[in-house]
């Protein structure tokens, strides 16, 4: 598996994401429902067990209680996944000092929240984000959906560490939708040039990003050649210091060794 660095820390390139652990599809609340039925705290702890075993190293978490219950479980059970956890979404600030005591190596504002404050022109909460987390002890990153948003943050010089980047702005409004595009989807939006847009802007930041949602959160998944299309666009138009974050499924097929080997063929070369 290649892998990257962060600090003294060592990450898989592919990492763990945590929206299938908690039932959240982005598609559906039936797919909602069934992912939560089949992720029991005791699943997701065999399928972190199996993901590390397979050479992934890093998990990317949130604030469900599930998770943050088996993040300390998973280590007494002798597991060293390292762990960055998104913020509250509602009190992104307020969430800090109880997350820094769970054993995490950083803390990234959420994606959601991020995107909400930067349409309504309040960022510098994002900037006291970055800073608490740093008094905390710990690394600190900023979640997005909006190529720019990486871009202001940038030309502000705030000190992230890394970024979590959504290759999808699968949250624009339907009035952006229509200003954009003169018409709006039903439900999310996902447009497919959008991860052309997202990875350029990931290639013009010096830091590490982490991109996700590769597969549009498995609106992408239709093939085997679509899946491997996804994994190969991506790995190749992103930094070679970059990852990204994938969440599994493993019900049908074991999506995790799937994943790890579309890793390992298309996340050893350079930018394209």
């Amino acid at each position: 598996m290649p892998t990257i660095r962060l600090g003294k820390i060592e990450l898989s390139r592919l990492v763990m994401g945590s929206n299938p652990f908690s039932g959240g599809s982005h598609f559906n609340p039936i797919l909602d429902r069934f992912m939560r039925e089949f992720y029991t705290p005791d699943k997701v702890l065999e399928v972190l067990a199996s993901a590390e075993k397979a050479g992934i190293r890093g998990w990317q978490l949130h604030e469900d209680p599930k998770l943050l219950d088996a993040l300390p479980r998973h280590r007494d059970q002798g597991g060293k996944l390292q762990a960055f956890i998104l913020s509250e979404y509602r009190n992104s600030l307020g969430s800090v000092p109880k997350f820094a005591k769970l054993p995490c190596f950083a803390l990234v504002h959420h994606g959601e929240r991020t995107d909400i404050l930067f349409r309504e022109g309040k960022m510098e909460a994002v900037h006291d984000f970055l800073k608490a987390v740093h008094d905390a002890g710990k690394m600190a990153a900023v979640s997005t959906h909006n190529p720019a948003v990486l871009d202001y943050i940038e030309g502000k010089g705030w000190e992230a560490d890394f970024y979590m980047t959504c290759v999808y702005r699968r949250n624009r409004t339907p009035e952006e939708q229509r200003a954009e595009f003169n018409e709006a989807t039903v439900n999310e939006p996902y447009f497919e040039k959008d991860p052309e847009r997202m990875c350029r802007m990931i290639r013009q930041t010096k830091k590490t990003c982490f991109a996700f949602k590769i597969l549009a959160a498995g609106r992408a998944i239709k093939t085997q050649e679509a899946i491997e299309g996804q994994f190969r666009f991506v790995l190749q138009n992103i930094k070679p210091q970059d990852g990204i974050i994938v969440g599994m499924f493993p019900r049908y097929k074991d999506e995790i060794a799937e994943n790890v080997a579309l890793t390992c063929k298309y996340g050893t070369g350079n930018v394209s």
